[in-house]
């Protein structure tokens, strides 16, 4: 079972994705719009709730299968994600994420690429063998919340943090990824 803490954490971790391609956005805003600020994050925060919701009922149909080495699977996966996320900070420009907040097919695009994560995540909770609503809710209100305060940052503060919060958000989910690990090793 996962605690609220640990939740709330993973919740954090994915959202950054959505946190740096939000501010670099507001980046891009020639005047601060509240109507398309609402609409990314509506939009990033729907999109990393169902993510997670689609991966669990996913990894339910395999989850028998791969009982004896879930940890690991869940292990494998949050690492994965959060290396993926340090390596893109790190590689990609960040010109590459910036995106017309008023284009909605282009935010469409931006919430599936950002919540491909939620997806990976959720397959990972279907083998801790949990109800995937609490964890899903909480998901898509902090991506809501880090996403419409990611457009303000954008537009009054720049590029300072968004590499750096990619990052953190890797770390984070490598953290809870060897949590796991490291308490079902130590539970048998």
């Amino acid at each position: 079972m996962l605690s609220s803490f640990t939740i709330l954490l993973i919740a954090v971790g994915l959202a950054m994705d959505a946190f740096a391609v939000s501010i670099a956005s507001g980046l891009t805003m020639t005047r601060f719009r509240i109507r398309y600020v609402f609409r990314i994050a509506l939009t990033f925060g729907l999109f990393q709730a169902v993510m997670p919701i689609i991966g669990f009922l996913a990894g339910l149909s395999i989850r028998n299968f791969l009982a004896s080495i879930d940890h690991w699977v869940a292990f494998g996966l949050l690492s994965f994600i959060g290396c993926k996320m340090i390596y893109e900070s790190i590689s990609m420009d960040s010109n590459d994420k910036q995106f017309n907040p008023q284009d909605l097919l282009l935010i469409l695009s931006l919430a599936i690429a950002t919540s491909i994560d939620a997806l990976a995540v959720g397959i990972s909770l279907s083998f801790l063998k949990i109800s995937i609503i609490r964890p899903a809710l909480i998901i898509g209100i902090v991506t809501f919340a880090f996403s419409f305060a990611g457009v303000y940052i954008g537009k009054r503060f720049g590029h300072l943090f968004e590499k750096k919060i990619e990052i953190i958000g890797g770390l984070i989910l490598i953290g809870i990824g060897a949590k796991i690990l490291i308490e079902h090793l130590a539970g048998t």
